[in-house]
């Protein structure tokens, strides 16, 4: 069987928008599979032990997908940057009560050397990344988006392009300047916190 093309795929949206519920019916099978290969890819970034499956971060960003009433859908590149936002959200929220955990949430006792293992580093690092895109979007949303769509969402230079409405070109630099800047404001997060 095929998959769906694109034109396919805003024709539901926007009969959901509508107000057809049967085209939602018709949607989530379609979308379903790719919205787990982008939570997939997420999740192979994070720690080997983490508790977050694929198919949870999925159903719970479908969750809050479906409660979106008031979404005019534009098209399918869209739809997969607003989940790339749910997914983000849904993220830094799980490393947040993580590390909340950590700090004395009913954690078992671990010796200093493993406080220091990686698990904790890559909980801590979901929240400074999310931390830095807040700051980058306080001066340059566009630029804090480009990074939520393509590395929370998967999408394509192209597909983020057109959720946003500019060229390919300025995706691509704006993706280069975001990743330099968040480097270096990461960065001195560390020294600072140290």
């Amino acid at each position: 069987m095929q998959p769906p093309s694109p034109s396919e795929v805003t024709r539901l949206l926007k009969d959901w928008s509508g107000g057809d519920p049967a085209a939602l019916d018709q949607l989530i099978p379609i979308v379903y599979d790719e919205l787990r290969a982008v939570a997939a890819r997420y999740l192979r970034r994070e720690r080997q032990d983490h508790t977050l499956q694929p198919t949870a971060l999925v159903n719970e960003a479908y969750l809050r997908l479906i409660d979106q009433k008031q979404v005019q859908w534009q098209n399918r590149a869209h739809f997969f940057g607003v989940s790339a936002q749910m997914m983000r959200r849904i993220l830094v929220d799980h490393a947040k009560s993580h590390n909340r955990a950590k700090r004395g949430g009913g954690a078992r006792k671990v010796s200093l050397d493993e406080a220091a293992a990686l698990s904790q580093e890559r909980a801590d690092d979901i929240v400074e990344l999310d931390e830095a895109l807040t700051a980058l979007a306080a001066f340059d949303e566009r630029k804090s988006r480009v990074v939520e769509m393509r590395y929370f969402g998967g999408l394509s230079v192209e597909e983020t392009a057109e959720v946003l409405k500019v060229s390919e070109i300025t995706v691509a630099r704006d993706w280069k300047l975001a990743r330099a800047w968040l480097y270096t404001h990461i960065e001195n997060y560390g020294e600072h916190a140290s």
